[in-house]
């Protein structure tokens, strides 16, 4: 497995997991020797970077990462999250990044996930109501007392970046990247070259949708994705034939259209550190293989011209 430093100095591998869909969301979760088989699985295979949240579930990712890699513990980089309310029933209730309530959910992921410091702490979302100074001076007051090794981002545009990272050292930014989400290359990547900050592509593979297995109408009626515009109706049919066309372009080079996906983003973040999702071991092997594929300039500009970025049908978000 590749490596790659995102900042200064935090060694992950090349491709990390993102762990969100093994407590739910995209249908039914995983139970906790399951989930804890699937983690194994993919460190076995050269993973050490696991992205959760403590709204995964909520609270049940952390417990079942904190269960799953607890004998390699000292092996592996564990990334979780702060910022949101969660009310009683689980649901959101907004953001809250108060210095108060990040202490509250560090304190807490730290019990969940059964270690004694997190390797990589993010605000989840900005939140409009607290400055970030008063977050990245919170964080780095973590980093003083040992419980927190390095300070992410997520979603963040280059002002809020620039105004964090003067106050505790950004080490990486994680926001969604993929063939038909790009808006982070205009300014936000220069930002982060310019800053020395890692990047963290989440949903590189559009939440499973440029692998070419969801085709329009085929999600369970559980699956979080069907409150995306993306997913449903004209939309799902439009962006499936982009799908379909880069299958053709990936077929004609010998790859899956998740590896050719993978690999494009891979090539236009260069040093960037992609977390898809699976449940499934060979889905995983899959990913990886993505990253020995060679891509050059024409290869790029025939993956663009059958993916047109502005040929997607609906937004990225959830409505």
């Amino acid at each position: 497995m590749q490596t790659r430093i995102l900042g200064e100095s935090l060694e992950v591998s090349a491709i990390g997991l993102g762990c969100m869909g093994l407590s739910g969301v995209y249908g039914a979760g995983l139970s906790m020797e399951d989930a804890g088989d699937l983690l194994r699985a993919a460190y076995d295979r050269g993973i050490t970077f696991f992205d959760t949240a403590e709204i995964y579930g909520p609270y049940v990712n952390e417990r079942q990462l904190g269960a799953g890699l607890a004998a390699i513990r000292d092996k592996v980089v564990i990334a979780t999250k702060f910022g949101f309310k969660i009310g009683p029933d689980g649901d959101i209730a907004g953001t809250d990044s108060r210095p108060e309530h990040i202490r509250e959910v560090a304190e807490a992921s730290l019990q969940r996930l059964n270690i004694d410091h997190i390797d990589l702490l993010y605000q989840h979302r900005p939140d409009p109501d607290v400055p970030i100074e008063d977050v990245a001076g919170t964080v780095a007051d973590l980093i003083r007392e040992g419980k927190v090794r390095h300070f992410g981002l997520s979603e963040a545009d280059p002002a809020l970046i620039r105004r964090a990272h003067a106050v505790q050292k950004v080490t990486a930014l994680q926001s969604e990247y993929s063939l038909w989400s790009r808006d982070v290359e205009a300014e936000i990547l220069p930002t982060l070259t310019e800053l020395g900050i890692g990047f963290v592509p989440f949903s590189p593979l559009g939440r499973g949708f440029l692998t070419g297995t969801i085709p329009p109408g085929s999600l369970p009626d559980n699956d979080w994705r069907n409150r995306m515009a993306r997913f449903g109706g004209a939309a799902a049919e439009r962006n499936f034939q982009l799908v379909q066309a880069l299958q053709a372009v990936a077929a004609r080079k010998g790859y899956t259209a998740a590896q050719l996906a993978l690999a494009w983003v891979l090539h236009r973040a260069p040093g960037c550190v992609p977390i898809p999702g699976t449940r499934n071991v060979a889905r995983i092997e899959e990913n990886i293989a993505a990253l020995a594929i060679d891509l050059g300039e024409a290869d790029l500009a025939e993956i663009e011209a059958a993916f047109p970025q502005e040929d997607v049908v609906g937004g990225r978000l959830w409505s």
